[in-house]
């Protein structure tokens, strides 16, 4: 199934920029949500995508962003988590409440988005939902316990879903980027070239996962510089 809707939860300046243009080069309307959605005015404009605004961690808020995108634009075809919420700190000083927060944006507002959109996919037996993962996703860095916890939980709720949902049509999938991404204002050292991930490229790898036919689907890809050590 061609996709004719792409909703992209926790929309932003890089990544999230690169994919709404991918996707409004293949003529998909593109739906963004975001805590402060006024500043995807100008993604807006030059995309033609609408911006919800939406906490995807607290449950009626991600049930109304799928209600309200429904209601506007159609069922979305492809539903995109893009959210992360960081506690930065030795594991000593870290506040409960800020962990908690972490996790909960990073990992519960997966499953909660993740679960509206299968709601909506599985009774028509297609779909395509994608998790952004991390470097965290799979190994764990010092003062960051949080973050981990949280990509950590994300990439085991892709893989359930991933083999829960296969079967019934929706392709889940999730993308460990592991590194850095160039961003408005953030760049490569001029002493370390390539060793950041270009949003755009990363965009790309989205749409072939997208594109793959059911007979060979990916639940999971990893992205990164051809600099970075595994």
């Amino acid at each position: 199934m061609e996709p004719r809707l792409a909703l992209i939860v926790g929309a932003g300046s890089g990544l999230s920029a690169s994919l709404a243009r991918r996707f409004a080069r293949e003529n998909v309307q593109v739906a963004l949500a975001s805590r402060a959605p006024d500043r995807l005015a100008g993604l807006c404009a030059e995309t033609g995508a609408v911006s919800f605004a939406c906490e995807a961690s607290e449950p009626e808020e991600a049930a109304g962003l799928f209600d309200a995108v429904v209601a506007s634009m159609g069922e979305p075809d492809v539903v995109i988590y893009n959210a992360a919420a960081r506690a930065r700190g030795p594991i000593g000083t870290l506040v409960p409440d800020e962990v908690a927060r972490a996790i909960a944006v990073t990992a519960y507002g997966g499953f909660l988005i993740g679960q509206q959109a299968a709601r909506l996919m599985v009774p028509k037996g297609a779909g395509t939902i994608l998790f952004t993962g991390a470097s965290a996703s799979v190994k764990g860095y010092p003062q960051s316990a949080a973050f981990a916890m949280g990509k950590f939980a994300l990439r085991g709720l892709a893989q359930s879903m991933a083999r829960e949902l296969a079967p019934q049509g929706v392709h889940v999938g999730h993308v460990v980027i592991d590194g850095a991404i160039r961003n408005p204002g953030r760049t490569e050292p001029a002493d370390a070239p390539d060793s950041m991930l270009d949003p755009d490229a990363i965009a790309d790898a989205y749409w072939t996962l997208i594109a793959q036919p059911r007979s060979a689907w990916s639940w999971e890809i990893a992205l990164r510089p051809w600099v970075e050590r595994f």
